[in-house]
């Protein structure tokens, strides 16, 4: 069995990418409202403060932050990606491999985590979170894409609506 290094800082904040298996499907966004229960479920197990997070047709991107003594991002991925796949109908395809294990054929079993290391690390990401759907082409501006945290940093007054009108040529936080 392959073993991943992986950074286990307590209380640390980290960027994550997770992936659906199918890359083509639009099964996030179709079913939002049992992805949102999925996050929902693990909080109330687990909590965690969700800094930035973005859900694309096939992969959501998050900037999250631990609480202090807690370094366990891997528990909470794993019952995201269960809630979120049991409260689904069984119509993948599933892999004789996935089979054997007892999986589902929805989620990719890896994940992509990223510890920031400091303010300007942070801002980074949650732009780069937020400009995501444009790069995508899901939406010509940020303010359009609906399953973004920018709308709450918008809110807080911490970025104009009209940030990341289109493209990410000059963009800077806030502005």
């Amino acid at each position: 069995m392959t073993s991943y290094r992986r950074d286990k800082t307590d209380g640390a904040s980290w960027f994550f990418t997770l992936a659906l298996d199918d890359r083509r499907s639009r099964l996030l966004v179709e079913n939002v409202d049992l992805l949102r229960s999925a996050f929902r479920y693990t909080q109330q197990r687990h909590p965690w403060h969700i800094d930035a997070i973005v859900i694309l047709p096939d992969h959501p991107h998050a900037i999250c932050t631990l609480p202090e003594g807690d370094a366990n991002y891997a528990l909470r991925w794993r019952l995201i990606k269960t809630e979120f796949s049991r409260a689904l109908p069984k119509a993948e395809a599933v892999s004789s491999s996935r089979q054997a294990k007892g999986e589902r054929g929805i989620w990719q079993r890896r994940y992509w985590e990223h510890r920031i290391r400091d303010d300007l690390d942070f801002t980074r990401h949650v732009d780069y979170i937020h400009f995501n759907p444009c790069k995508h082409g899901h939406a010509s501006r940020v303010a359009d894409w609906r399953w973004s945290s920018f709308h709450r940093y918008v809110r807080a007054g911490l970025l104009a609506e009209v940030w990341g009108g289109g493209s990410m040529d000059g963009v800077e936080a806030g502005k």
